[in-house]
Formats: structure tokens, sequence, C-alpha cells
């Protein structure tokens, strides 16, 4: 399937990536009608529903599901916000981040080989475990960047791509997505997804991603830290 084919069927890149980063991060995943649901263990040990473009009638009902605890999140996909910043409104749920978005890449355009560090005080450690590639770069025992990966539906789902701020501006975000690209050819993948930070954006259509709508999340209370990294 082609990319562009893939970014018009936006409710089915939602149901891979929800696979993808609850793979990534070992939550359990299920369904609110008919749409995808991740329960995150580590953090609220609450569920986050996710919808792409819902109806109105929909959006009520995953709406007073959210709201029954606050620290249930509801997530968003469209490029249509202020339709749903006003529903939300009318629900009484909080908008706890709209800066997000959907970004995708065919894989075809990276690099099947792992990439070259040209700082000899850096190094990079890959590994595998249950079915994540995990990247890393370190300075001695010191973490200077890291990033995660899995792959569904032949889609590799990139996650919680962070450089930390003492080795920032130095290119470490692009070797680590280049470094996880790498190890995803161990399968049959064919497109790249990823849920972008405003601070990521930039970096992620630097290496060719595109983005394919917005990410907007609600909630009864102020949670909602964003997917991407937290």
């Amino acid at each position: 399937m082609s990319l562009e084919a893939m970014v018009e069927d936006t409710a089915h890149l939602l149901d891979v990536w929800v696979t993808g980063w609850a793979g990534c991060r070992g939550y359990e995943t299920g369904k609110e009608g008919r749409f995808p649901a991740a329960l995150r263990a580590d953090t609220t040990h609450e569920w986050v529903y996710f919808a792409h473009d819902p109806s109105e009638s929909e959006f009520a009902d995953l709406a007073a599901k959210t709201a029954e605890v606050p620290a249930r999140v509801l997530t968003i996909l469209t490029n249509d916000v202020a339709r749903y910043v006003s529903l939300a409104q009318k629900h009484r749920l909080n908008v706890t981040s709209a800066s997000q978005t959907m970004m995708i890449l065919d894989m075809e355009t990276q690099d099947s080989e792992d990439p070259w560090l040209s700082d000899e005080s850096l190094n990079l450690v890959t590994s595998k475990a249950n079915g994540v590639h995990h990247a890393i770069v370190q300075a001695g025992d010191e973490l200077a960047a890291s990033g995660q990966l899995f792959v569904a539906d032949h889609t590799a789902v990139f996650d919680k791509i962070v450089t930390e701020p003492k080795y920032q501006r130095r290119g470490l975000g692009s070797f680590i997505m280049k470094a996880l690209a790498a190890q995803a050819f161990e399968h049959d993948v064919e497109a790249g997804l990823l849920l972008a930070s405003l601070d990521g954006q930039q970096l992620y259509s630097h290496l060719g991603w595109s983005t394919v709508c917005h990410v907007l999340m609600l909630s009864a209370s102020d949670e909602g830290s964003d997917l991407s990294v937290g």
C-alpha cells in the first residue's frame, strides 16, 4: 500500500499506532465501542481512549466514559481541532495537550545499516526484549540519548525518543532514529509511525517524516502528558 493510501485511512493508522505504542510500553489494550484503548499501567493506572474524527454522538459516549475517572484521557486525532475543542467544552473536558501530531515515513527511504557515531566518547548500544527494540547512546556510564520501537502490521512505531539535556544539539535525536530504523529492518516494514511533540516535529520533518493529523488530549482533570514521551 502506498503512503498516500495509508494516510487516507487514518483510523487504521491509529489502530496500528496504539498497538505499537502499547507494545513498546507493555500496556494492555482494549476497545471502547469501535475505538482503541490502552491501560497506562506504569503512570496513571487508567485507560486512554483514542478516536479519529468521531461523530458527535460517539464523542459524547467517549467523553462520558472518560469523565468517570479524572485520570482517564480521551485522545482525538483530527485536522478539525476547533470542532473537538468546542465539543470538549460542551462535555466539560479540559484540553490538556494540543501540540502533538501523528507523523508517517516511508521506510524505503531509510538506511538498513547502523549509523556511525563520529564522537569516540559516545557508544551505541542496541537490544531487543519482548519484541521491543531499544537504542541508547552512552557517554561512559552516563545516558545521553535513547529510544524504542515496536513493529505492528508492517509498521515501525517509534516511541520515547529522548536526548538528555546535557547532550542536546549534537544530532543524537537523529542518530537514535536512524539506529532504530536499522533495527526495524529485521522485520518486513513499509512505514514508520510516531506521535511527535512540538519539540520533535522539526527534527522529524528534517528526517523526511510527514504530518498526518493533529492530536488533541482531553480529560476531566489536568491529566494528559504528551504520549510521545510521557
